[in-house]
């Protein structure tokens, strides 16, 4: 029997939700973004995006729209596709230079991240790296400090938008760092499908990806957390069953909108936990500076074949709810290879300019990597370099 979900018209599609956050999930729902600063207490308004989307016309039409009724917007748009703590810190400094009260960040990950992280360093006493996600770390932050954010995602992906934290490089070290506190999760979400129309199929496709490897990952967590299992199950059928669509016709607003509310379940659901795609991906996106959606796609198959004898059970779960023909492990490795090629995935990090000379700095950083923890199996520094190596050769 069909889900009543999937033969939902475009209008059917909304909603206002109020779970991990307040979501205006609606096509159209960009409309609301002056009334909910004005409900926000916000009256001068820091748009943080990136220096693309800052010229395009969902930006532009935007700033305009909350400038004539009244609010005093001012942009922030240097923010790289890894977002850098110099990236925040000049964030800050606008905040400041011209007396915001407030965020709205418009973009993908890459945006809501540094919006949110401005947002959370607007007036605090401690720098930026006071805050990594390290122990008890996020006490230090003051909470009346942090900013009143909005958030608006354009793409279906990283799920930033309903995230209580951020991933900014350290230029310094070279490394992704985790910025936490429970208060950054934005006070708004703005999740309207329309916006994520322009995407090319080549970034639909990464960021699609980005959002079941979310899912999946936090589903093969080893600790008992049901809510977070049921989200992220549901987040995976509807990713198997939209995101064909929205990368071959991207301006299907139906699937846009299915997979904009993956992408929201994906990153509620890994409050589980992420594993060791992630970890690896983090270094290499702060090394290569390669888009994070793709590198979880590229690596995904390769963790999981080391990590089958502990999920192999999960696995056939899985299989069993994207309804595929058989129900384990092999099935569905065998399903996501196909799945990952027909979105024009490549199968090795070789194919987008990634070689095996940093293999020793990779493995150990991908073992220190924060989201390392969650992994099934704790691997050694020299176990993450042979994934990462088989991954860059494409040796399953």
């Amino acid at each position: 029997m069909e889900n009543n979900i999937d033969m939902a018209s475009e209008t059917d599609l909304k909603g206002s939700w109020n779970y991990p956050t307040s979501i205006n999930f609606a096509t159209g729902s960009i409309a609301s973004v002056y009334e909910s600063c004005r409900q926000l207490k916000i009256f001068k308004p820091l748009l943080v995006t990136d220096s693309g989307l800052i010229k395009l016309n969902i930006v532009i039409d935007l700033i305009k729209s909350i400038k004539v009724k009244g609010l005093d917007v001012q942009v922030y748009s240097n923010v790289k596709p890894n977002p850098t703590g110099e990236n925040v810190i000049q964030g800050v400094k606008e905040y400041h230079v011209h007396h915001c009260d407030g965020v709205i960040a418009i973009g993908g990950g890459s945006a809501l991240d540094a919006g949110k992280t401005i947002a959370l360093m607007a007036r605090q006493k401690y720098s930026l790296w006071d805050f990594e996600d390290v122990g008890d770390n996020w006490l230090r932050v003051n909470p009346e400090g942090i900013a009143p954010c909005i958030a608006i995602p354009t793409t279906a992906g990283t799920g930033s938008e309903v995230g209580r934290a951020s991933v900014i490089v350290d230029e310094v070290t070279q490394t992704k760092k985790i910025i936490f506190h429970p208060n950054m999760l934005p006070d708004r979400v703005i999740a309207d499908a329309q916006l994520t129309q322009g995407l090319p199929a080549n970034i639909t496709a990464a960021t699609g990806m980005d959002a079941f490897v979310h899912n999946l990952e936090a589903y093969c967590v080893n600790s008992y957390h049901p809510m977070a299992d049921g989200i992220a199950l549901e987040g995976m059928r509807l990713i198997k069953e939209w995101l064909p669509e929205a990368y071959l016709h991207g301006d299907n607003l139906i699937a846009r909108s299915h997979m904009l509310a993956a992408s929201t379940m994906g990153a509620t659901a890994f409050q589980k936990g992420l594993g060791g795609v992630h970890a690896l991906a983090h270094p290499l996106g702060a090394i290569y500076d390669k888009h994070h959606g793709l590198l979880n796609a590229i690596l995904l198959p390769y963790v999981l074949v080391r990590n089958k004898s502990l999920i192999s059970d999960k696995l056939s779960h899985i299989a069993r709810c994207l309804n595929l023909k058989n129900n384990n492990f092999d099935s569905f490795l065998n399903w996501l290879l196909e799945f990952r090629s027909s979105l024009g995935i490549p199968d090795d990090l070789n194919s987008i300019g990634i070689n095996t000379d940093k293999r020793k700095l990779i493995g150990q950083l991908a073992s220190i990597d924060p989201t390392a923890s969650g992994n099934p199996i704790s691997f050694t520094a020299e176990q993450y370099r042979e994934i990462f190596i088989n991954a860059v050769n494409g040796k399953l």
